[in-house]
């Protein structure tokens, strides 16, 4: 899966989100009322707190949970909610562990369509239907999986030079540019309450 990308806006965490698919996951998952960046670095943050060479779903999944907890919330945090999140990525794990052996790019691996590669992120714990177009755009826009049906099964996430999420930055000057939509969608909402 290696592959150049620039989410988390540091070489040695974005390294780590581009050749592992669990540290990318695991970004996505804590992608959640916390900046974009600093979410996507929380598995090399993890990585090197706890002392490993790369990221294990069966290592995090076994880990004791206080242990983890604490890890996720020693200063600075992992996230903004970082026992709560803390759990939930052990929860991640152990589902790869028992429906993936662990192998979180078996997610998407064998995946025949866009359709199914988009059922099988939203069934992961932590993930629902927007975590989950939005994870299939980055894997389509970014990672070079794309099954037949993958920008469809992205909905808005998918379409071609939009700036929207996650998905669609590549350095400094496109994060400005999903953060400038961001608040301009949340303005709009706000304007309708």
């Amino acid at each position: 899966m290696a592959t150049k990308v620039h989410l988390a806006q540091q070489p040695e965490a974005d390294e780590l989100l581009g050749r592992s698919p669990l540290a990318a996951l695991v970004g996505m998952l804590l992608d959640q009322q916390f900046p974009m960046e600093r979410a996507f670095a929380g598995p090399y943050v993890i990585m090197q707190r706890a002392g490993w060479d790369d990221l294990d779903a069966h290592e995090i999944a076994a880990y004791d949970p206080e242990r983890f907890e604490a890890l996720m919330a020693e200063p600075p945090v992992v996230h903004r909610y970082p026992r709560s999140m803390g759990k939930r990525v052990q929860q991640l794990c152990q589902y790869l562990v028992e429906h993936y052996e662990g192998d979180a790019e078996a997610i998407w691996r064998d995946a025949p369509n866009g359709r199914e590669l988009f059922k099988r992120l939203n069934a992961l714990p932590g993930y629902g239907k927007q975590k989950a177009q939005i994870f299939t755009a980055l894997l389509g826009k970014q990672y070079g999986v794309t099954p037949e049906g993958w920008r469809e099964a992205a909905g808005a996430y998918g379409e071609e030079g939009s700036y929207r999420s996650v998905a669609d930055i590549t350095g400094p000057e496109s994060l400005e540019k999903v953060r400038a939509f961001k608040k301009e969608m949340k303005a709009a909402a706000k304007a309708k309450d």
